[in-house]
């Protein structure tokens, strides 16, 4: 590998290639580069990273690297051109025949499990998320993993973000800041809404206009359950 620059040139002069033309080349699959830096690596002036290695044999069609770049321990080295030739034309063989392709490997979908609620659900005790209102449904990566439990909205107070029957998915937590969307207990009630904290007060303000914010009285005690992370058919809010 001492003189890989010498090689490098050696090859693209056999392809009939000129340094643009091969830097066109690697940069047709997502290699930046010019023919002055294609001057500079088969000079010796510097070397090509790995990925530009890999695309150079690529863009060239070296099938061996080893045997093209005199790396020792390589057996095909040992053979002169002819047995060369052979080895390339039995690889061709054993991929026609397709009894030796390589198995892609079987990704198995990532599932979990996550408590499915519904919207109005009895929740001024604060004791919502251990209530057996909900079901358990399978979800995939199409959920944000820092999903706690799912819930379905019902009715039109928090259209368009959030439609009458969707799931929105939550992430547990007991705090939330000003402007946040969230799932709240207040008066035996559960809500989706997004938090208002003021000097004034705080309320529950509905994105539907036609809506008023529910005000919550000093003194009076509002559950938050958690915030919404995401809705059902995109992985994050938008």
């Amino acid at each position: 590998m001492n003189q890989i620059g010498k090689k490098l040139s050696e090859l693209r002069i056999e392809k009939g290639l000129s340094q643009p033309e091969l830097a066109e080349r690697l940069m047709a699959i997502g290699i930046p580069t010019n023919g002055q830096k294609i001057s500079k690596w088969e000079t010796d002036y510097s070397i090509p990273n790995a990925y530009q290695f890999l695309a150079l044999c690529n863009a060239l069609d070296i099938r061996d690297v080893l045997e093209i770049f005199d790396i020792k321990d390589n057996p095909i080295s040992q053979l002169d051109k002819t047995g060369k030739q052979k080895v390339a034309e039995y690889i061709d063989l054993l991929v026609l025949s397709g009894k030796y392709t390589k198995k892609s490997a079987t990704v198995i979908p990532f599932t979990r499990q996550i408590k499915l609620f519904d919207i109005p659900v009895s929740a001024g005790t604060g004791q919502f998320l251990d209530s057996d209102a909900y079901e358990l449904i399978d979800i995939g990566s199409e959920v944000p993993e820092t999903s706690d439990f799912g819930l379905r909205i019902s009715g039109n107070s928090m259209e368009p973000e959030y439609l009458d029957g969707q799931i929105v998915w939550v992430h547990q937590q007991k705090v939330l800041s000003d402007g946040e969307i969230g799932i709240f207990g207040y008066d035996n009630n559960a809500y989706c809404k997004k938090l208002s904290l003021t000097t004034a007060g705080t309320k529950l303000i509905s994105l539907n206009t036609d809506y008023a914010p529910i005000e919550i009285p000093k003194g009076e005690t509002l559950h938050v359950f958690g915030k919404v992370v995401g809705k059902e058919g995109c992985l994050t809010n938008a």
